[in-house]
């Protein structure tokens, strides 16, 4: 059931490898345009996610709460102690570790591709989508790799949590979820590409990771108010 997550995971390894060889050989003003091209790329993939949202009142909500339990609970502060952690372990040179790994779980976890092919593979067995998803993760991690370093290889852990739980979870409970969920939680993860992009372009840094709540309080939102769409 989750061998389509496994290649994803693959994928994205054997391409953060291919990026972490390439940064070691190519001159600073290449990866400064690497980090432009994943900044704008990031942008434009969360606005289009952005625009599928058919319930706006809805979002705008759920960012607003979302955001006041993650700093309520510093998420973000939580994460990148973490990151910390795993570069201290490891003993990672890298000061954009916790950088690569924040940016690659929400590219590579939060769009419509991974819980749609997630969702299809736990309840068809049809891993296509996620065979897609895999490939485009691959070559994108390259890039990312070779500006963000080694937490792009160190996101395959929340993505395998991630992305490997909602197929377990679509092949007991996925015929209850419906259609508009799947949808406004893309939208909602859209925006916080949009900030990440914001964040890696240096224009402002942006919290995004106290944003994550949001992808939770979408789904309330939505089931409190369902005939509200705006």
């Amino acid at each position: 059931m989750l061998i389509g997550t496994v290649v994803n995971v693959l994928a994205i390894i054997v391409g953060s490898s291919l990026g972490l060889f390439l940064n070691n050989r190519l001159p600073d003003r290449f990866i400064k345009t690497f980090f432009q091209v994943i900044g704008l790329f990031t942008i434009f993939l969360g606005i289009s996610m952005a625009l599928e949202s058919t319930h706006m009142l809805h979002m705008v909500m759920a960012l607003i709460t979302g955001a006041m339990v993650g700093e309520a609970l510093r998420i973000q502060e939580a994460i990148e102690r973490m990151g910390e952690t795993l570069r201290t372990k490891f003993k990672i040179g890298n000061e954009r570790f916790t950088e690569g790994l924040v940016t690659s779980f929400l590219l590579y976890c939060i769009g419509s591709l991974t819980i749609v092919g997630a969702l299809e593979a736990g309840l068809t067995g049809d891993h296509k989508l996620i065979y897609i998803k895999s490939l485009m993760d691959g070559v994108s991690s390259i890039a990312l790799a070779s500006g963000l370093g080694l937490g792009v290889m160190f996101s395959v852990i929340p993505l395998l949590i991630f992305q490997g739980g909602i197929t377990l979870l679509a092949s007991m409970f996925g015929d209850f979820i419906p259609q508009i969920i799947i949808t406004e939680i893309s939208a909602v993860g859209g925006i916080l590409l949009v900030g990440m992009g914001i964040s890696i372009l240096d224009i402002k840094k942006i919290n995004v990771m106290n944003m994550l709540p949001a992808l939770v309080t979408i789904i309330i939102l939505l089931w409190l108010f369902p005939e509200i769409g705006i």
